[in-house]
């Protein structure tokens, strides 16, 4: 005997205490406003390969990698800040740089040839980082990395935004689309 309570009561309330701590640290479901389209103007981030033409100049024009610093790093003028920009932003201050000092009224134009990845955990065949395309979805990343593992939970996924530190609950049956430099996670199935 265990005191006032039997084998039978202690392993219900263990089991009920089991059961709550799994639903208490559930993250919040996908707000609406980060399920839509994504926004009509794709902001530059770490890993972003760009194609940049200075008119006339074929030395400083070339294809550069946004790096770690969050900066593109050009000849004669050295880091400039691309993160958070849009690609005719980072135009406008590639142009005021060369203008102050070594061109005379330049001519800039930007192009993202090769977006950043996205990248896929847990419960798929192949987990990694895949290629980012415009119309990839939560269901094209699973089968892009090889469809659910048998232990997939395929109900519901995990999915955090690019630049930002908050996890999303998304319900599989959505057709949510995957955006540069997102990471989403695909938990086990518990019964």
């Amino acid at each position: 005997m265990t005191g006032k309570f039997g084998p039978a009561a202690i392993l219900t309330g263990s089991f009920v205490l089991i059961l709550s701590s799994c639903s208490a640290s559930r993250p919040p479901a996908l707000p609406s406003d980060l399920a839509a389209k994504p926004a009509d103007v794709y902001r530059l981030g770490l890993g972003d390969k760009l194609r940049v033409n200075v008119y006339g100049e074929p030395a400083l024009s070339g294809e550069y990698q946004i790096g770690g610093s969050g900066a593109v790093t050009m000849p004669l003028i050295g880091d400039v800040r691309a993160v958070g920009l849009s690609a005719r932003e980072l135009e406008s201050a590639l142009i005021q740089r060369y203008t102050a000092g070594y061109l005379k009224s330049p001519k800039i134009a930007v192009e993202v040839y090769d977006f950043r990845p996205y990248f896929i955990l847990g419960e798929v065949q192949r987990p990694g980082r895949f290629p980012s395309t415009e119309a990839t979805t939560v269901l094209g990343a699973i089968a892009t990395a090889g469809g659910f593992s048998y232990r997939a939970n395929k109900k519901r996924a995990f999915l955090r935004r690019a630049g930002t530190d908050q996890e999303y609950e998304i319900d599989l049956a959505k057709d949510v689309r995957i955006l540069p430099g997102d990471v989403l996670r695909i938990g086990e199935r518990y019964f």
